[in-house]
């Protein structure tokens, strides 16, 4: 944590995944959060997923560099992408700047948000079937940077 109130994901030296979780579980949530890529590579919000060590099982929306996906989403271990963005909402990414992202989550339907751009709208049983838990993740590889600040989950 910084003197100002932002997080910092960075990779280590040891260049893995790492992942910052909430205790709880969530099922359906509305989550808002503010987030800064200061260097090149990606990073997440993961929900309805469960972590051990450095494996994480569930979906995340994704946080990533122009022409990456942000906003779409990807299951983890599972059935890869399940839905990316159009390529004309790319820009809505401020790079190397403050974005605001929205995931939303209720029942089996998960719209995303970037700076206020409706990114994805998705309706799958198996995520409405999941509860789990909610993480900031930052991508193996090293050199990636990114910080999160106003972090807001509310339960519907």
């Amino acid at each position: 944590m910084e003197n100002d109130g932002t997080m910092v994901c960075e990779s280590g030296a040891d260049k893995e995944y790492g992942y910052l979780g909430t205790e709880g579980q969530y099922k359906d949530f509305d989550l808002t959060l503010e987030f800064k890529q200061e260097a090149n590579g990606n990073s997440g919000v993961f929900f309805h997923s469960s972590i051990e060590g450095t494996k994480i099982a569930g979906w995340q929306a994704e946080v990533a560099p122009p022409g990456s996906h942000s906003g779409g989403i990807y299951e983890s271990y599972g059935r890869g992408w399940l839905i990316q963005p159009e390529a004309s909402k790319d820009s809505a990414l401020k790079m190397g700047d403050w974005n605001t992202m929205r995931v939303r989550v209720n029942k089996d339907t998960v719209d995303t948000w970037l700076n206020g751009t409706h990114m994805i709208h998705l309706v799958d049983k198996k995520i409405g079937a999941q509860t789990g838990r909610v993480a900031l993740q930052i991508h193996s590889g090293g050199g990636i940077k990114v910080r999160w600040r106003n972090i807001w989950i509310r339960e519907l």
